[in-house]
C-alpha cells in the first residue's frame, strides 16, 4: 500500500501565547484537530529544529548544533550553510523511499536544501556578482524547476525573505510555489516553510498593536495554503520550530572575552575582524544560546567561571552536560552558554562603532561570525534613508561599488528572541494536526513519527 499524501506547513514562530482574535483560522484548526507543545531541542534555532524533526534524532546523532558553528580544520565561523552533506544521520524521506518506491517529497525552503535526497527542491541561493551586487535567485532541483517557477512567480523576493524591508511577499511567494510543485510533480510529502512570523516576533516581540498586522496575514496564507491542500485530499500538519520570547537584554561575550585577553582581533584598514583562529576563547552567537571554543581546554574552570557570573546567563553546559541533553557533537564548543529566557547573545566583539567591519552595518549573514537579528532594522540615525538607499541602489545598478551600509549596531533594538526552552508552556512550538493526544507534550525528535504516522494512515 503507497504511502498517504501529507503536507506539513512548517510556521515559523507559532505558539499558543500568539494565538488570539487575529488568528481565526489558526484558532479553528486548534479546536478541529488535536494539538501539542513541542519541548524544543536546544539550541531551539530553524537548522537544529528542522534537522531534528526530519530525522529523528538529537544534534548528538545528526551534527546540526546550531545555524552556525566554528569550522576547526578552516579556523572559521561559517553560518546558513547549504548543503545536506552536513546532516549525518538518515532523513525521513530516505526511510520513506525504502517502504515505497513510488514516494516523493519536496522540501520548499527547509534548510539544509542543496544536493539533498529529496526529489524537488527549492531554495534561497542569490547571485554574488563581481561589481558587489546581491542578485534574488534560488537553486532547485531539478534545475529547470528554478526558471519555471520564477518565470510563472516573478523572482524570488529575496529581500523580504530577510531584512529590514521583510514582509509577507516572501511567504506568499513560498506557498505559491509549492502549489505549483504539486500541481506538475504531485510529491507524497511536501514541507512548506513560511517563515513571515519570525520577523515581527524578533523586532517587536509580543506587542500586538505592533504585530496584529502580520498575525492576520499569516494566519490568511494558511488557511488559504490549507484550503488548497483539503481539496487535493491531502492530509495537512501545522507545526513550528520554536516559540519567541520577549527580551531586553543583550549580552556581548566577546567584548567580555576580549577585555579579558583571551579574543584576539585583526586590523584592516582602521576596521577590526575576529581572529577566531588566533583566540584563546570566543563565542558564535546564535539568538540564546552561544558556542564557546576554547584553544587550550585546560582554561575551561577558568572561563565557565566567567561566564555563570553574567547577569542574563542561566546555564554553562560542560561536554557531560551537553551529553545528557542530545548536544555533545564535535562542532559544538567546549561549553554551551544558555541566555535567561529575556535575554540573547550578540556576535559583537569591536568595543568602538568606528572600529566595527565594514559589513556589521550591513545584511551579511555569512561574513557575520554569528547571527544578527538587527539586519530587520534600518538605523534611525540616518537622514533622509529612502533617498540614500534610492542613490546606493542607482549605484549599483550601474555597476559601482558601494555598501547598503545602514543597518544600526544597537542590539538594543531587538524585543524577541529563542534558542531555550522557555518556562511558560503556552511559549513552547506547537504541532497541530489531526489525531494527536490534546494537552500531551511532546519532544523534538517526536515530530519525525507524527509526520511518519501521517505518511503511514
Amino acid at each position: 500500500m503507497g504511502l498517504q499524501k501529507t503536507v506539513v506547513i512548517n510556521l515559523v514562530g507559532l505558539s499558543q501565547r500568539i494565538l488570539g482574535a487575529h488568528t481565526p483560522w489558526l484558532n479553528s484548526q486548534v479546536q478541529k484537530n488535536g494539538f501539542q507543545l513541542i519541548k524544543p531541542q536546544v539550541p531551539a534555532v530553524t537548522c537544529t529544529q528542522q534537522a531534528t524533526y526530519i530525522t529523528g534524532e538529537t544534534p548528538q546523532a545528526h551534527g546540526i548544533v546550531g545555524n552556525g558553528w566554528y569550522f576547526k580544520d578552516e579556523c572559521e565561523v561559517k553560518f546558513w550553510r547549504q548543503s545536506n552533506k552536513l546532516v549525518n544521520a538518515r532523513k525521513l524521506w530516505e526511510a520513506a523511499k525504502e517502504q515505497d518506491p513510488e514516494f516523493t517529497c519536496a522540501n520548499l525552503f527547509w534548510w539544509y536544501n542543496m544536493y539533498s535526497s529529496v526529489d524537488y527542491a527549492v531554495t534561497p541561493r542569490p547571485n554574488y556578482l563581481a561589481d558587489g551586487r546581491k542578485i534574488p535567485d534560488i537553486y532547485s532541483h531539478p534545475a529547470s524547476l528554478r526558471n519555471h517557477l520564477q518565470q510563472k512567480l516573478g523572482p524570488f523576493p529575496l529581500f523580504h525573505f530577510w531584512g529590514p524591508t521583510t514582509s509577507i511577499k516572501s511567504s506568499k511567494w513560498i506557498a505559491d510555489a509549492a502549489r505549483l510543485i504539486d500541481q506538475q510533480y504531485h510529491p507524497t510529502l511536501s514541507l512548506i516553510y513560511l517563515p513571515h512570523l519570525d520577523y515581527c516576533l524578533q523586532k517587536f516581540g509580543h506587542d500586538l498593536a505592533a504585530i496584529s498586522g502580520d498575525l492576520q496575514e499569516i494566519d490568511t496564507l494558511c488557511g488559504q495554503l490549507a484550503e488548497y491542500y483539503q481539496n487535493k485530499g491531502t492530509q495537512i500538519i501545522v507545526l513550528s520550530e520554536y516559540g519567541i520570547t520577549d527580551v531586553h537584554r543583550p549580552i556581548h561575550l566577546n567584548r567580555i572575552f576580549r577585555r579579558n585577553g583571551w579574543l584576539q582581533v585583526r586590523e584592516e584598514r582602521g576596521r577590526e575582524l575576529l581572529d577566531a583562529g588566533a583566540s584563546e576563547v570566543f563565542a558564535v552567537a546564535d539568538h540564546q544560546i552561544a558556542h564557546v571554543y576554547l584553544r587550550d581546554p585546560s582554561n575551561i574552570d577558568l572561563v565557565r567561571l566567567e561566564l555563570q557570573q553574567l547577569e542574563g546567563v542561566d546555564q554553562v553546559w560542560d561536554r557531560e552536560i551537553q551529553r545528557q541533553n542530545g548536544l555533545d557533537h564535535p562542532r559544538s564548543g567546549d561549553l554551551v552558554v544558555l541566555a535567561e529566557e529575556n535575554s540573547w547573545f550578540t556576535y559583537y566583539y569591536w568595543l568602538e562603532d568606528r572600529k566595527a567591519p565594514d559589513f556589521a552595518r550591513t545584511v551579511d549573514i555569512h561574513r557575520k561570525p554569528g547571527y544578527d537579528p538587527v539586519e530587520m532594522f534600518t538605523d534611525p540615525r540616518i537622514k533622509f534613508l529612502k533617498p540614500l538607499v534610492a542613490w546606493k541602489l542607482l549605484k549599483k545598478k550601474m555597476g559601482f561599488r558601494t555598501l547598503m551600509d545602514v543597518i544600526p549596531l544597537d542590539a538594543n533594538l531587538i524585543r524577541g528572541s529563542h534558542g531555550v526552552v522557555p518556562r511558560a508552556h503556552e511559549d513552547w512550538p506547537m504541532v497541530i494536526a489531526n489525531g494527536l493526544d490534546s494537552g500531551k507534550n511532546i519532544t523534538s525528535p517526536e515530530i519525525y513519527s507524527i509526520i511518519w504516522n501521517h505518511l503511514n494512515h
